[in-house]
């Protein structure tokens, strides 16, 4: 299969469209309910408590269904905690990439530079390529 070499635009446009995809997405905290925490829960379930009609009290149902749905909103910020985490695991990955591409380029060019001028450098050796640690 052979393959065509990219002109210069479209080179560029590929370079920033993976520019793009590959930029780091942050969520932004917006406040308001989303700073509500446990301990917000608590203090507006005891303050209903306190200020419920006796002769009607919450059913036992109500109170489950608001329960269940801390929980479950405990379980979103939780999983929120860790895709974000994985994100930003997944940028330093791509920045690494990143790093080894274009070192892997630098090397290469060197390489088609010394390829006119010998493969031996001054003291009679082969040239080394350059070492690529991946960041964890």
């Amino acid at each position: 299969m052979a393959t065509t070499p990219l002109s210069g635009t479209q080179n560029a446009t590929l370079e920033a469209t993976l520019d793009r995809l590959n930029t780091p997405s942050v969520l932004p905290n917006t406040g308001g309910l989303a700073s509500l925490d446990a301990g917000d829960f608590l203090t507006l379930m005891t303050t209903q408590l306190q200020f419920q009609d006796p002769l009607e009290p919450a059913s036992n149902e109500e109170m489950l269904a608001q329960m269940a749905q801390f929980t479950s909103l405990a379980s979103n910020e939780e999983s929120s905690a860790t895709l974000q985490d994985i994100s930003a695991k997944l940028d330093a990955l791509i920045e690494a990439q990143r790093a080894a591409a274009e070192a892997a380029q630098a090397a290469a060019e060197a390489a088609a530079g010394n390829a006119g001028q010998g493969s031996a450098n001054a003291g009679g050796t082969a040239p080394s390529a350059p070492r690529i640690s991946v960041l964890s």
